[in-house]
Formats: structure tokens, C-alpha cells, sequence
């Protein structure tokens, strides 16, 4: 068995072109970075543990922690160049959407106000103010020609008592 954990393992294309030396050298190596690697996360475990004892002894509690965390991290979000592109473009489609509301809302007005001059929009206007002074008129001068609610203009509605 050798240094990776390899028993005769064929060569790989890679390191067909390496001598028995090199490639001995670079398995040496590759050991070495993996061994480094697993201290490095014992070391930080133990980092790790050693914090959560001091915030305890402090009284930070770990919501506190994820709070600074995410406060951290949120701000390390905005000053990432992807946000602040992503803001710009969202910034002018803002822009370029209310350009676009405006005018359309100016369109609209002006085809009401187009619609209000019109000669049959005047003629129902008419009607309809022609109505409403007779309904409007009627009951203050008495004699409009509509027929009274209650059929006789002098008697008064019957009351209805609650059951």
C-alpha cells in the first residue's frame, strides 16, 4: 500500500508523464496537505468550542451570534459587486417603469378628457341633467308628470312597525 492509500493502482494519464520520483514526490505531498488539513480542523473545532465557552461566560447567547453573523454577512452582501449591479439594474427598471406608467396615465387622461368633448358624451350629459332636474324638481314644484311613490302625492306612507 502506498502513501495515498492507492494498492498498485494504475497510472493515471496525468501521471504518465511523471517520473517514479515526481509522482512520489507529489503523493508525499498530497499526504502532508491532507494531514495538514484534518489539524487544521481539529484546531478550529477546539477554536470553536473555546468561543461558545467565552460568549457563555459573557451571557452572549447563540442568537446574538447568528444575529452579528447575518448582520455581518448582510453587509458584506451589499458590498459585493453582484449586488450593487443588481441594485443599479433594478434602480432603472424602477425608472423606466414609472416613465412608462406616466405616459401611459397621461394617455388615458387625455382620451377621457377627448371623450368628455365629445358630442355623444355632451348628449348623455344632457339626458342625465335633464333627469335629474325633473326627479330633483318635481317633488318642489309638485307637478313633474312622474307618478308619486305611494300613488297619491297627498297621502303619507304607511309606517311598518318592527315584529
Amino acid at each position: 500500500m502506498d502513501s495515498a492509500g492507492q494498492v498498485g493502482a494504475a497510472p493515471t494519464p496525468a501521471a504518465e508523464g511523471l517520473t517514479e520520483a515526481e509522482e512520489e514526490e507529489l503523493r508525499a505531498e498530497l499526504a502532508k496537505v491532507e494531514e495538514e488539513i484534518v489539524t487544521l480542523r481539529q484546531v478550529l473545532a477546539a477554536k470553536e468550542r473555546h468561543c461558545g465557552e467565552l460568549r457563555r461566560k459573557l451571557g452572549l447567547s447563540a442568537l446574538e451570534g447568528l444575529k452579528q453573523n447575518l448582520t455581518r454577512s448582510w453587509h458584506d452582501v451589499q458590498g459585493s459587486p453582484a449586488y450593487k449591479k443588481t441594485q443599479e439594474t433594478l434602480s432603472q427598471a424602477g425608472q423606466k417603469t414609472s416613465a412608462a406608467l406616466s405616459t401611459v396615465g397621461s394617455a388615458i387622461s387625455r382620451k377621457l378628457g377627448d371623450m368628455r368633448n365629445s358630442a355623444t358624451f355632451k348628449s348623455l350629459e344632457d339626458r342625465v341633467g335633464t333627469i335629474k332636474l325633473k326627479v330633483a324638481g318635481g317633488s318642489e314644484n309638485g307637478g313633474d308628470g312622474l307618478p308619486s311613490p305611494a300613488g297619491s302625492g297627498d297621502k303619507p306612507l304607511p309606517s311598518h312597525e318592527p315584529f
